[in-house]
């Protein structure tokens, strides 16, 4: 039997996608194998209720992002609106939360950004007397993320791919197909769609002084939103198919 040349063997080569960064650790990378056909599938495996729960931070990084804006909603409202106690109460149960993820040794850059995103929204609010000022960072942010996601594929740079090469440092070489493009670029309509519909709820509540009903709609919009936007990416990326791209010898 003949020796296998190495072209023969370079066109045996695939390249692996990986999904959104929130899902990098939620999808499981199949080692290459051999085609036949012209097109490569990429097919992630799904991820599971723990994988994603992985991806989150653990039971702890998603206490994390919801009891700090809850208890600054219970106390403010419990003590007639007084934003300093509410304020000092959510910065204290963040903290907690940082001093944890120490403990168990976890990466300190998100412990600290915890504990600053409640602290400057805690500050927000007391300075101003208004609790719904502590939700105002919030929908900034949101409103800044989904511009520049917006940007980003109007300059045909979606984020997704970015994320996605950034995290498997794969480089910039998707960009040159046009499939992987359309992908990217459909998975980052999704973050666009998530990101605006926060918006869309959450605003009017703000500008009504709808303390209660904010609160909740930021803890329900918060992680299990995120939950659903992961999803959606890996579908669109699972159900894509990108052509084989053979390497020279």
């Amino acid at each position: 039997m003949a020796e296998p040349s190495a072209s023969d063997a370079a066109d045996r080569d695939h390249d692996h996608e990986h999904d959104h960064d929130h899902v990098a650790a939620a999808a499981e990378h199949p080692a290459p194998e051999p085609v036949t056909g012209a097109l490569d599938a990429a097919a992630p495996e799904a991820p599971t209720l723990q994988s994603l729960t992985a991806s989150l931070g653990g039971p702890l990084g998603i206490a994390e992002s919801m009891v700090p804006a809850t208890a600054f909603v219970v106390v403010a409202t419990a003590s007639g609106q007084d934003t300093r106690l509410a304020a000092i109460v959510a910065v204290a149960l963040a903290a907690l939360f940082a001093l944890a993820r120490m403990v168990r040794r976890q990466t300190p850059v998100y412990a600290v950004s915890g504990v600053i995103g409640v602290a400057i929204a805690g500050y927000v609010a007391s300075r101003t007397g208004k609790a719904e000022n502590f939700f105002l960072p919030g929908l900034l942010l949101n409103v800044a993320y989904a511009t520049a996601y917006l940007v980003s594929i109007a300059v045909r740079w979606p984020l997704i791919g970015v994320i996605v090469a950034a995290v498997g440092r794969t480089g910039n070489a998707w960009r040159d197909n046009p499939d992987r493009l359309r992908a990217y670029t459909r998975a980052s309509w999704v973050w666009v769609g998530l990101f605006l519909s926060r918006i869309a709820v959450q605003l009017p509540l703000y500008l009504a002084g709808a303390l209660v009903a904010l609160g909740t709609a930021r803890v329900a919009m918060g992680v299990p939103l995120f939950v659903v936007g992961a999803w959606l990416s890996w579908l669109v990326l699972r159900n894509t198919e990108w052509p084989r791209e053979r390497r020279e010898a």
